[in-house]
């Protein structure tokens, strides 16, 4: 087979646009991204906050039931700090600490305490409390509340006092740590849990728009006339005028051919009609001068309503299959030339078809087909092969006719597929079957090649349509 002619090199093809699917998810993943973000941020506040609060409610508990109670005065008025202190008070380095500040420079310190420096804090007048941190200390961070009381004794007497009790940063860090990782795994697996909800939601709600691309492919194979599928109330205007269309196209169609069709019964009828009165006049040269120029004007007629005839590439063209109409041909021209014994063979691949008008095909193959059939000895070979593309809706095709005839030689090739040019002016035509096998092709953006058969040695004719 000819091997295809190359192409120019064109520019890259622009970057194809991201799908429907695609936008929504990209938008939505961003979008939750930045609302669980923006709950993530709040929610850690919001725990910071209720873990300060809780934090400030446990250390004056702690002060009042653990060191308060616990604390008493002489009946000279000096304290007497707790005796035994709750054992989260008594291991150095547990992160909990107390402290007693009284008059005189007196400074009690829990066992937990030892070492610590508090030289932040100062006394504070009986019935006031504070609440602060983190501060700076020896230990490390720490958040302390202190609560000014005095202690009563020889009835009217009171000793002013400053209690406080402090826990390091690191223990409330260390659960606000905690709960921030848990938050943040939860609304991870809510994230994706949501997206691939949203996905799930969104191939629903797009369902009907592949049903309209897959329909329409449909039409394009010529599998279907038109959208015949129910689609939801805001698709069904589209795909109604989109029906509308298609039918209205086939119609203006079918007119536009039937308007040719009159136009040819009409210019032939007063061809036949001076033909017939030529052909009886008594005067030969005249009469012979003037059935040339009719002749001419019949095969200049032919050729143009040929020509215009042509429906050329269409959208939503049926498919129309090849074989049964190839062999009804190859019948017909069996009984015109009965007399050279011609021999057909056919190679068609299955399910080959022809996106087009079935005038269109009848006269490409009828064509080239007669022309074979004209010049060979014995021996025609028809070969139509389907030639896919990946991401192409209809595959091309290939259609192909050899003979065992003399052949053309290259540089008669040109000059035959003129219109009105035989290949040997003793062959009875008009000599425009070829030009309108050319013509036929351009309309539908093919190639016609024409080159010697590598098989039978004669003449090889080569149509082949692209995919679409």
């Amino acid at each position: 087979m000819p091997s295809p002619a190359p192409t120019a090199t064109s520019e890259p093809a622009p970057r194809r646009p991201l799908s429907l699917a695609a936008r929504s998810a990209i938008t939505t993943g961003f979008v939750l991204a930045a609302f669980l973000g923006l709950v993530g941020v709040v929610m850690s506040v919001v725990k910071k906050d209720t873990a300060l609060n809780s934090l400030q409610t446990s250390l004056r508990d702690s002060a009042v039931t653990d060191i308060i109670t616990h604390t008493d005065v002489d009946r000279y008025g000096r304290l007497l700090p707790p005796d035994s202190p709750p054992q989260k008070f008594s291991q150095p380095g547990s992160g909990l600490y107390a402290l007693i500040l009284g008059p005189n420079g007196y400074r009690w310190k829990s066992n937990s305490a030892l070492n610590s420096d508090f030289s932040f804090l100062k006394p504070l007048p009986p019935g006031k409390d504070q609440f602060g941190g983190p501060v700076d200390t020896r230990m490390g961070r720490v958040y302390y509340y202190a609560i000014g009381v005095t202690f009563d004794y020889l009835g009217n007497q009171s000793t002013p006092t400053t209690v406080m009790v402090a826990q390091t940063e690191q223990q409330l860090e260390g659960e606000n740590a905690v709960y921030r990782r848990t938050l943040a795994l939860w609304l991870s697996v809510l994230g994706v849990l949501l997206i691939v909800l949203q996905l799930l939601l969104l191939r629903w709600s797009l369902t009907p728009l592949r049903k309209v691309a897959s329909d329409m492919s449909r039409v394009e194979r010529g599998d279907s006339d038109h959208l015949d599928s129910q689609y939801p109330l805001e698709l069904t205007g589209l795909t109604e005028r989109i029906n509308a269309f298609i039918e209205s196209e086939r119609e203006q169609r079918t007119r536009y051919r039937h308007t040719l069709a009159d136009l040819a019964h009409s210019l032939k009828t007063p061809l036949a009609v001076i033909r017939s009165q030529m052909e009886s006049a008594s005067e030969e040269p005249a009469r012979r001068d003037v059935l040339d120029q009719v002749r001419r004007m019949d095969e200049l007629v032919a050729y143009q309503l040929a020509r215009a005839a042509t429906s050329g590439r269409q959208t939503f063209a049926a498919a129309v299959p090849i074989a049964g109409h190839a062999e009804d041909l190859v019948q017909s021209l069996e009984k015109v030339y009965a007399t050279k014994n011609v021999l057909c063979e056919f190679d068609i691949a299955d399910g080959a078809s022809f996106h087009g008008e079935l005038n269109d095909l009848l006269e490409l193959m009828g064509n080239l087909l007669e022309n074979a059939f004209k010049w060979t000895r014995h021996h025609v070979l028809l070969v139509v092969q389907k030639q896919p593309l990946p991401g192409r809706g209809r595959p091309g095709l290939l259609i192909s006719v050899e003979d065992d005839g003399p052949g053309i030689a290259e540089d008669k090739i040109e000059k035959v597929l003129q219109r009105g040019v035989r290949g040997d002016e003793r062959v009875q035509g008009h000599g425009i079957g070829l030009s309108i096998v050319q013509d036929i092709v351009r309309a539908y953006r093919g190639e016609l090649v024409v080159d010697r058969s590598p098989d039978f040695g004669g003449a090889r004719f080569s149509v082949k349509l692209p995919p679409e």
